[in-house]
């Protein structure tokens, strides 16, 4: 029999060795919290803006004084900032360049005045570069759409204190092949036909390329000696949790640490003291996935006190609390492990998406959607094609909704998007986006791509490095990227740990040939499994759907169709999951807006969802499935069964 002792030091003793090398990511990025060392102030309402619509898109900065100008920025603007679908000039609708984001801001003086506070200036998400200045002084600039990045603003304040604040931000949304994700710019020079100097901004997505400023501007506070970021490894064996602590400061090497783990109820569970160490938790109640335990969400909390002394002798201090939840993830050749217990992912992907407000983060409509994937049955989703609000990533902590996140590294079509300019700044986005949702247990895979183009040659390299630097950046979670290439060609495949694949049988190809879905199917999973022996998710699949549109016998687009084809997906998944198929995700949860074209009527419409979040046909089939999965196990209480027996099909 093994010694209780020995099998606790060899858990302690592997987490450490995971805990080491995720302590690489110490550039700090936590989502701003109060507390009574920090606080914040929104800076959401109305701003000036004005698009830039000079032929060089570059008058803001030609200027003599470009950056606070007032008739350069005039026209108001709201939270969400992104400007496409709140205008009624198609120009602005469309527009590729460079805006202008403007506005005054009242400072609390008291965080002038005191030198011991930090003041940072923090955007959540701007696409795609960014700007920005603080009274005239450049304080920062960003490449990079989907992600935050923020500057320290207290030296410019005190600078003037009697100025007020004026945070100038400028945002440009051209997207080329060294992008992620990439595009280029077309200049189309027939004068015959064409305006002179008239472009066109190419893509190679099916989304809406909406611009502008996507999520939250704040202010936050800390003390100059500060935590600056947190990185936790969790090991559900033992209840331990593994933790580092990263201090910046003049005084960094003088502070003192404690760290204090408390309850869903606030009562204290462990305590450690020093910038590195294990909290054990006895009895620990472990973080399970929506419908796979009757407990789902479960998190505790760990506040980080730092004190140091102040030049008077005072005593300083920082608080920090992070939410944490205890579980570990694992793959096999066949599984997909949560706490060492089979996860099959039956979910959908997404889009930040919504009439009016674009991408722009939306409370209600965050609300809406949760509500709407646990009336469905989701356990899961994937956050296509970049990566989601951090709000939304709490929100699944909460809830035990399980994400796979996905950087923005879509449409990598163009060979010269594998070059090495692409490859540094793809790099980037995978460290930013690691450090931002590390500590996240709803998170469990991450995702370097969907749909490039794999089977080109620089293709295999650059994905082999790509993934092995996001596994550097955390060994704990496994990666992998979503393919549409043969099988055969893929030069990416054999570096990821979950085979996750996109087919629209019958749609795309064959269209309008259901029989021939069951036999494809098959095929493509013996096909990828045979060559790769990993598990394998149906990261896409569907049909679209026009609202109300009926046909019996039912033709594409019609609500019958759009059934048919998830019914002839689901008879083989049924025949695969006992075998190595660990999920299935629909494309799409609701309908999204896209760029126009001929083969899109206002947008994508493979939702199971309008885009207003009304259920299609497709939606009632979806939760029948998805409950009838979720109670396979006969593990779920009573109030989660309920839903299922009063299923009916429209």
């Amino acid at each position: 029999m093994a010694c209780p002792v020995k099998h606790l030091q060899l858990h302690l003793i592997l987490l450490f060795a995971l805990w080491d090398v995720c302590s690489m990511i110490n550039s700090g990025m936590l989502f701003p919290r109060e507390s009574s060392s920090r606080e914040i102030k929104e800076l959401n309402g109305l701003w000036s803006f004005r698009a830039d619509l000079s032929p060089n898109r570059n008058l803001g900065f030609e200027q003599a004084e470009p950056i606070i100008t007032t008739s350069l920025l005039s026209q108001p603007n709201s939270d969400p900032l992104i400007y496409n679908d709140i205008t009624q000039d198609p120009k602005l609708r469309d527009f590729i360049g460079w805006v202008w984001y403007d506005r005054e801001v009242v400072v609390p003086s008291r965080w002038v005045a005191d030198k011991n506070i930090r003041v940072v200036l923090r955007v959540g998400s701007a696409h795609y570069y960014s700007v920005v200045w603080v009274n005239g002084v450049k304080v920062t600039e960003h490449h990079g759409g989907h992600l935050p990045f923020e500057a320290e603003i207290g030296g410019v304040l005190r600078g003037d204190p009697t100025a007020p604040c004026r945070i100038t931000i400028a945002v440009n949304n051209t997207l080329t092949l060294q992008t992620l994700p990439p595009g280029n710019i077309q200049y189309l020079n027939d004068p015959a036909r064409y305006p002179k100097g008239y472009f066109v901004q190419n893509t190679y997505f099916d989304f809406f390329n909406y611009a502008g400023i996507h999520r939250s501007v704040l202010l936050y506070t800390t003390p100059q000696t500060y935590v600056n970021d947190i990185t936790v490894v969790t090991d559900f064996a033992d209840g331990a949790i593994a933790y580092d602590v990263a201090v910046s400061g003049s005084a960094s090497s003088n502070a003192s640490l404690k760290v204090t783990l408390t309850d869903g109820r606030g009562r204290c569970v462990a305590t450690a003291t020093g910038p590195k160490g294990v909290l054990k938790v006895v009895d620990a109640t472990l973080w399970w996935p929506y419908l796979m335990h009757e407990r789902p969400g479960f998190l505790y909390n760990m506040e980080v006190c730092l004190q140091v002394a102040g030049a008077r002798g005072e005593v300083l201090e920082d608080r920090y609390t992070l939410p944490v939840g205890i579980r570990t993830v694992k793959v096999t050749s066949t599984q997909f492990l949560i706490n060492n217990k089979p996860f099959y992912f039956h979910g959908v992907n997404k889009h930040e998406d919504s009439d009016i407000r674009g991408k722009g983060f939306d409370w209600p409509l965050v609300v809406k959607d949760f509500n709407l994937m646990k009336w469905l049955g989701a356990n899961s989703f994937r956050t296509s094609h970049y990566p989601y609000d951090e709000e939304i990533l709490h929100m699944c902590d909460r809830h035990g909704i399980v994400v796979i996140d996905e950087s923005p590294g879509v449409g990598i079509r163009d060979i010269r998007s594998f070059g090495n300019a692409s490859l540094a700044h793809h790099l980037d986005v995978m460290g930013e986006l690691v450090t931002r949702d590390k500590n996240h247990p709803s998170v469990v895979m991450w995702s370097v791509a969907n749909e490039p183009a794999s089977e080109m040659p620089p293709a295999g390299l650059y994905f082999e490095t790509v993934i092995a630097h996001t596994k550097a950046l955390d060994p704990t979670r496994p990666v992998t990227y979503v393919t549409n290439s043969n099988y055969a060609r893929d030069k990416g495949a054999p570096f990821v740990d979950v085979i996750c694949v996109n087919s629209y049988l019958s749609w795309y190809h064959d269209p309008g040939a259901l029989e021939v879905i069951s036999l494809q199917l098959n095929t493509q999973f013996e096909e990828w499994y045979g060559k790769y022996k990993k598990p394998i998710i149906q990261s896409e699949y569907g049909a679209d759907v026009v609202p109300g549109l009926h046909s019996d016998p039912p033709v594409m687009f019609s609500e019958e169709y759009q059934v048919m084809v998830l019914r002839s997906y689901h008879e083989v998944f049924d025949q695969k999951r006992k075998q190595y198929v660990i999920g299935e995700l629909i494309w799409n949860f609701a309908d999204f807006m896209t760029a126009q074209g001929v083969t899109r009527v206002v947008g994508n419409k493979k939702g199971i969802f309008t885009r207003q979040r009304q259920p299609k046909a497709g939606a009632y089939t979806l939760r029948e499935r998805y409950w009838r999965i979720a109670n396979e196990t006969g593990l779920l209480p009573p109030w989660t069964k309920y839903p299922c027996s009063q299923l009916r099909s429209p």
